[in-house]
């Protein structure tokens, strides 16, 4: 008998410095494929096709903006491959301007805001969100502009301190209005790639440094609801019932 076939996924970056951060090593301990596109780079574009691929992941785009600022060069390309995994009932997970590309693309819209480095900590909206291993509260970095609204459709997981909707999902496809993975190095990379400082860094900064074991933490739990919700684990990997 052929081995089960591995998840495949396509991971978009916008920028040389964000990547999957601590969610690589939850992938590959499930043997999950990714696959880095940098449209950015000379000769790199966005796929017209989803590639055979099972999900794809929209990073968050530094400065760069979904509807402020300097608008992100390849956002029409985006929409329409979004759009395309949607439409094929494939999984699409948005990682801070990544997100607000999700909501656009399903009928939502984004909210106007001002490159900003912040740490949040959300509440989760009900008990059972992503199958109950959403944490109650946890520890979200953001360093990005505009801010995703998802559509009406929209399943609200949790919520930031100011009351946004700070995860959402629509079916099988995941919002983050931050990176749940976020670790400094990635951080400091962003800002040595882009050297005007997003507003409030030297606080966001101190405090992602302060919560990065929290956000580790966090993780653990919230990575299993993501591959599940999103369909990235076979069968044989499931957790048992009442694990």
């Amino acid at each position: 008998m052929a081995p089960p076939r591995k998840t495949e996924i396509l991971v978009l970056q916008h920028t040389e410095s964000e990547y999957l951060g601590l969610l690589e090593d939850h992938f590959e301990q499930r043997a999950i494929r990714f696959t880095y596109l940098r449209p950015f780079v000379p000769g790199g574009k966005v796929p017209t096709t989803d590639a055979g691929a099972d999900a794809l992941i929209l990073l968050g785009a530094g400065p760069r903006g979904v509807s402020s600022g300097a608008i992100l060069p390849t956002l029409a390309a985006e929409l329409r491959l979004t759009r395309l995994f949607l439409g094929a009932g494939k999984a699409v997970i948005g990682f801070g301007q990544g997100a607000a590309i999700l909501a656009l693309a399903a009928g939502g819209g984004v909210e106007d805001s001002p490159y900003r480095a912040e740490l949040s900590f959300l509440s989760r909206s009900r008990d059972d969100a992503l199958g109950g291993h959403f944490p109650e509260r946890m520890p979200l970095f953001r360093c990005a502009r505009d801010f995703p609204l998802p559509p009406a459709t929209a399943d609200i997981l949790a919520r930031d301190e100011q009351g946004r909707p700070a995860v959402f999902a629509l079916g099988n496809s995941l919002g983050f209005s931050g990176h749940p993975g976020a670790k400094r190095g990635m951080i400091e990379d962003l800002i040595m790639e882009f050297p005007d400082l997003p507003e409030n860094f030297d606080q966001g900064f101190a405090d992602l440094i302060a919560h990065q074991r929290a956000i580790a933490e966090s993780l653990s739990t919230l990575a299993v609801g993501l591959c599940l919700a999103c369909g990235l684990m076979g069968e044989e990997e499931r957790p048992n019932e009442g694990d």
